[in-house]
Formats: C-alpha cells, sequence, structure tokens
C-alpha cells in the first residue's frame, strides 16, 4: 500500500516521476518508443529557434570590423552626431520564451534578455541613454571598461540611482577593444537574476593580424522557474533549473554555422552565479582573449574546455578542419539538463512494478520512470507527457538520429564544406558519409572477449537492460 507521505518521498518535478495527462499516457500504449514520430530527427533540417530571425548574411561596418553574431539576440543600432554614437537602452518589464513551452515574466533592456548588443571601435566617443521603465531603481555598470569614475554605475557609489521614469545619461571615449559586458549594479540580485545583462564588444581601431571569418558571441545565464510558475526566483543561484546560453536553452538556442577552413571566433561572457567548463568537440581551439582585449599571439593557449568563471569573459577561435555537427556545451552535466527536482530518492536499478498504478490511484497521470536512467525522459517527452504547467522537460531535442539528451548550456557548431562565405542560414542536420560514422555490428551483450577484471569476486550480471524500457500499463488511468 502506497500512502501519501511514500507518495511524496518519492515524487519529485522531473526525476522520481513524470506528470502526464491520462490520455498522453494513452499515447505510449503499445507504442515502441523507438518508432515514434520524432524520435529519429527524420528531417533535413534542425527546428529553427524562436524570436529574432537569423541574418542570412553579415558586411563588414564602413569602420572596417565584422559585426558580431549574438545568438538569438541582436546588436542595438546607433546615431552619429557630431561624431558621438548615440545608444538608447531601456530598462524594462519583459515576456521571455526561454524555449517552446515555457515562458516568465523577466526584466531584461529593450525588450528582450539578454539586452541588445553595443558595439564601437577603440577610439570612438559613445552617449549611452538609459531610462528606467521598472518599478525600481537601478543603474548600468560597464563591466570591464576603462572610463571615468563617475560613469562607472555603482548606485549610491558612483552615481545617484536611475529612478523609475528617469533616463540618465553615459559619455565617454572608448579607451581599450575587447569582449565587455553590461548590466546594473543596483539591487543587482535581483535585476540580474531576472535578466537583465547584455554585451559591449569594442573593436580595435588598428584591425587584427589573424583575421575572423565568424564572430558569435553569448552570455551564460541560470533561472530558477519553479515548476508552474512565471517568475524567476532570485533567492536560488545553483540549483537545478534552467541554464542557458543568451537566456535560451537547448534546442531553442541558435547554432553557429561556419564553412569548413574558416576562421570563427566565440567570445562567451558568464553572470551565472556559478563557473562554466565550455566543452567544444572537434578540433582543440585557441583562447586568445578576454575582457582585456585580445591577447598577444604567445599568450594563446590550445585547449578542448575552457573554464569561464562568474564575472568573467573569455575568447576562443579555432579554424574548422572536419565538416559535421559538433557539440558545444558546459560540461557541468546537470547544467545541460534542465529543470530537475533536488532531494529526491535515488531510483535507479529498482524495480517499480505495480508502483505506478497505486500511485496513480491518488495521483492521476502520475508515470514512473527513472529504473534504468533518466535517458527514457527523452522519449516520454517526446511521445507528448508533460510536466507541470510552464516547465520544461529535462534533457529534450532531437537529432538526426533520435535524442540528443542534452538540454540547457547546449548548441551545435555547423560545419560543411559548402556553406557561402557570410552565410549564417541553419544548413539543416549533417548527414555522415557511410565509411564515418559509428555503427551497430552486434546485438548480442555477449559479443566478442573484452579484457575485464572482477576485484570482488564473481559477479552475478543481469541480462542487458533495454535501451528504452517500458513503462508500466497494467492499469491505465486505475
Amino acid at each position: 500500500m502506497v500512502t501519501r507521505r511514500d507518495l511524496l518521498q518519492m515524487m519529485g518535478a522531473s526525476g522520481a516521476g513524470l506528470l502526464a495527462s491520462a490520455p498522453a499516457l494513452a499515447q505510449h500504449e503499445g507504442h515502441n518508443m523507438a518508432d515514434m514520430p520524432g524520435m529519429r530527427g527524420a528531417g533535413t533540417a534542425s527546428t529553427p529557434a524562436p524570436g529574432l530571425k537569423v541574418p542570412a548574411t553579415i558586411k563588414r561596418h564602413p569602420q572596417g570590423y565584422l559585426p558580431v553574431r549574438t545568438l538569438n539576440g541582436w546588436t542595438l543600432p546607433y546615431k552619429l552626431k557630431g561624431g558621438v554614437k548615440e545608444f538608447h537602452l531601456v530598462a524594462e518589464e519583459i515576456e521571455h520564451e526561454f524555449a517552446p513551452g515555457s515562458r516568465a515574466k523577466c526584466w531584461g533592456y529593450n525588450g528582450t534578455t539578454p539586452g541588445p548588443t553595443i558595439e564601437a571601435v577603440e577610439g570612438d566617443r559613445v552617449r549611452i541613454f538609459v531610462t528606467n521603465r521598472l518599478g525600481e531603481p537601478t543603474s548600468v555598470h560597464w563591466h570591464g571598461i576603462d572610463l571615468p569614475n563617475g560613469f562607472d554605475g555603482v548606485g549610491g557609489l558612483n552615481q545617484p540611482h536611475i529612478q523609475p521614469g528617469e533616463t540618465f545619461v553615459y559619455e565617454y571615449t572608448l579607451k581599450q577593444h575587447g569582449s565587455h559586458m553590461y548590466h546594473p549594479h543596483a539591487d543587482e540580485m535581483t535585476q540580474m537574476a531576472f535578466g537583465m545583462m547584455g554585451m559591449f564588444i569594442i573593436h580595435p581601431k588598428d584591425g587584427e593580424g589573424v583575421q575572423i571569418d565568424r564572430d558569435y558571441t553569448f552570455l551564460l545565464h541560470n533561472w530558477a522557474l519553479h515548476p508552474g510558475t512565471y517568475r524567476p526566483d532570485p533567492s536560488i543561484m545553483q540549483d537545478f533549473d534552467l541554464w542557458t546560453f543568451n537566456s535560451k536553452t537547448f534546442p531553442a538556442i541558435e547554432n553557429l554555422v561556419m564553412r569548413t577552413g574558416e576562421r570563427a571566433r566565440i567570445r562567451i561572457a558568464n553572470l551565472s552565479m556559478w563557473n562554466h567548463p565550455i566543452h567544444l568537440h572537434s578540433n582543440p581551439f585557441w583562447v586568445t582573449g578576454s575582457d582585456g582585449g585580445r591577447w598577444p599571439e604567445a599568450q594563446w593557449r590550445r585547449e578542448v574546455t575552457e573554464i569561464v568563471g562568474v564575472g568573467q569573459i573569455r575568447d576562443i577561435e579555432f579554424v574548422a578542419t572536419e565538416p559535421g555537427d559538433w557539440a558545444f556545451h558546459c560540461h557541468m552535466a546537470h547544467h545541460t539538463m534542465g529543470p530537475m527536482g533536488h532531494g529526491i530518492p535515488n531510483l535507479v536499478g529498482v524495480d517499480q512494478s505495480g508502483v505506478e498504478a497505486d500511485i496513480r490511484k491518488m495521483l492521476p497521470g502520475y508515470g514512473a520512470m527513472g529504473r534504468y536512467g533518466m535517458a527514457e525522459h527523452g522519449g516520454h517527452v517526446a511521445m507528448g507527457l508533460k510536466g507541470p504547467e510552464n516547465t520544461l522537460p529535462m534533457m529534450t531535442g532531437e537529432g538526426l538520429y533520435g535524442p540528443i539528451e542534452m538540454g540547457g548550456m547546449f548548441t551545435v557548431v555547423k560545419v560543411r564544406d559548402n556553406q557561402p562565405a557570410g552565410d549564417y542560414r541553419d544548413p539543416g542536420w549533417y548527414r555522415n558519409p557511410p565509411d564515418k560514422i559509428a555503427r551497430r555490428i552486434s546485438s548480442d551483450p555477449d559479443f566478442g572477449n573484452p579484457p575485464r577484471r572482477d576485484p570482488y569476486g564473481p559477479r552475478q550480471e543481469p541480462a542487458a537492460t533495454p535501451a528504452m524500457p517500458k513503462m508500466d500499463h497494467s492499469q491505465h488511468g486505475g
């Protein structure tokens, strides 16, 4: 007999069980999950990211620099007045979609989180208006930029706060180049947690010795959006929640595209509350710069994973050598998952036969999961099983060959031999040549004679578990 106390101990937002409607559960009856529509990525193109349209091409600016491509974002236009570049930021409450199925009331700039990227050139004089349409005071700190103290933007220390309805102006000459950020220094815990941040890119006035063909940028952030809620919780900083590239979770994060042989730079800024080891599959990259600008070549170092600390920026560069779809993600495992409850029992290896039916008597629509790990979760989602309202499932995203089983801080670098220069459109999924793809050669778990050791004596080996175990259908809706 399962009691309500037992039920509460067994349940989590996503870990111990998956809440679903009875019709959705019925859809699973008698079907092989591997054969469900969408489970094999049959289409030729990946799902486009929602929101702002990706430009087909990006042309060089009249000052000679290659503008950056902000993932899922945009660059703030300016007006040139008397030789000064005028920008206008508006701090305001916005509606933001992390991915289809999850929207929230957030705070940002000019309608988006992150706010629009500001781009200028070393030596430019900038005049930046900031209008406050929030219900509380704010300010803007220009993170890492060398400027007069009165423009540094720490409310109460360097300047009066920008009160609701007020517009302040910041004006200074850019003395440096590099990847920088802007964010509030007023009620910072709340305002940044709600999404107020953006990139500030300063291009070198004398150009760059090693030319870049594609220049990408994004911000790392995390959000606590509790199941069924519509506002982030600023008091939760490091739990299982939404971990994002430019406030989007995979698969809503845009892909990075490039041509084989091109050189790409990726500017990665971190205003989340945790450090992130960012890992690029494919060939190793060079770490070439930071908030302090592009480093001298003698300081570049070769890596495949680079930790980007809280409040830091790192620029990485690489030349694409092999075509394909290459994963690009944070290497913290839970940062590429999605919402998941903590403090729930570990059910891996537990026989849950009959438990699902008992729980469903008290909680219609409950679906047990987790005996063989969490991979089955993606299959359940693909079949239409739903969790709490306005809550994203874990490990979503379909590739050409099936569930990718990653979410959050994850995207794909798409390298193609025939991608036109300057073309940023998604080329679709990469189809590997038959002789250059891992393939099945046996379905026998006793295949071959691999070397193995038994340091604790002979083991009792279970039969090979199925890759996608069936759910308990004994008493659907019972």
